[in-house]
């Protein structure tokens, strides 16, 4: 599998590349609503975890894609999707409604993307996401977890591989924490790359790992 960071919270899967391979892209986001570059792509599946912004940029697909916006269970192209509903908040919506959080069989690989998630995960949502290999978690603060949570959640779920998102970057227009203190909270030395290239016989087998990615 190949994951490439579109920025904030949009991330690109693949399971190979070209004509034959299947891509999935999870939280396009508008660029004037960002302030970040987004190029238009072409995706086989696009999953939207709410309806922001900065989530939910389906014009930023060039192609008519299968795309996923709600909680349930997708299979289409040799990928499995569940989707489980969540909090972006920690008042059950109140503040900010609801969230989706995915999980992504494919390649051989679990990828779960958090989403907007405000909230530790309660047993139901563990349930569900037990097994993850590689978590996409946001950990800015602001309107998500922050550093502090963000650490809580990975330690609820044990994945192998972490990569941080919707955190600042230069030209977002949101005030949110920088990536330097959820990797210090974290305690972890962090491996940089511009994209990840993984298979599960690639997966550590005893500590976890971060990876920041370039977006």
């Amino acid at each position: 599998m190949i994951i490439t960071w579109l920025g904030h919270s949009a991330f690109k899967l693949q399971d190979k590349v070209g004509a034959d391979g299947v891509t999935v892209v999870i939280d396009p986001f508008d660029p004037a609503f960002t302030g970040l570059k987004w190029s238009p792509l072409e995706a086989d599946i696009v999953a939207v975890t709410h309806q922001h912004q900065d989530h939910n940029y389906l014009k930023g697909i060039k192609n008519k894609a299968f795309e996923i916006d709600c909680a349930g269970e997708y299979e289409t192209k040799n990928v499995y999707i569940e989707g489980v509903d969540a909090w972006h908040d920690e008042e059950q919506g109140a503040k900010r409604g609801g969230n989706v959080i995915y999980r992504i069989d494919m390649d051989d690989l679990t990828v779960t993307h958090l989403g907007d998630l405000g909230t530790i995960l309660d047993a139901k949502q563990l349930e569900r996401l037990e097994g993850t290999h590689i978590l996409l978690i946001p950990v800015g603060g602001g309107f998500t977890l922050d550093a502090k949570k963000a650490v809580e959640v990975i330690n609820q779920l044990e994945p192998r591989i972490v990569i941080p998102m919707h955190y600042s970057l230069p030209g977002l227009k949101f005030d949110l924490a920088g990536v330097d203190k959820f990797i210090k909270e974290l305690g972890l030395p962090p491996r940089y790359e511009e994209k990840l290239k993984i298979s599960k016989r690639d997966l550590p087998t005893e500590n976890t790992e971060l990876v920041i990615l370039t977006p």
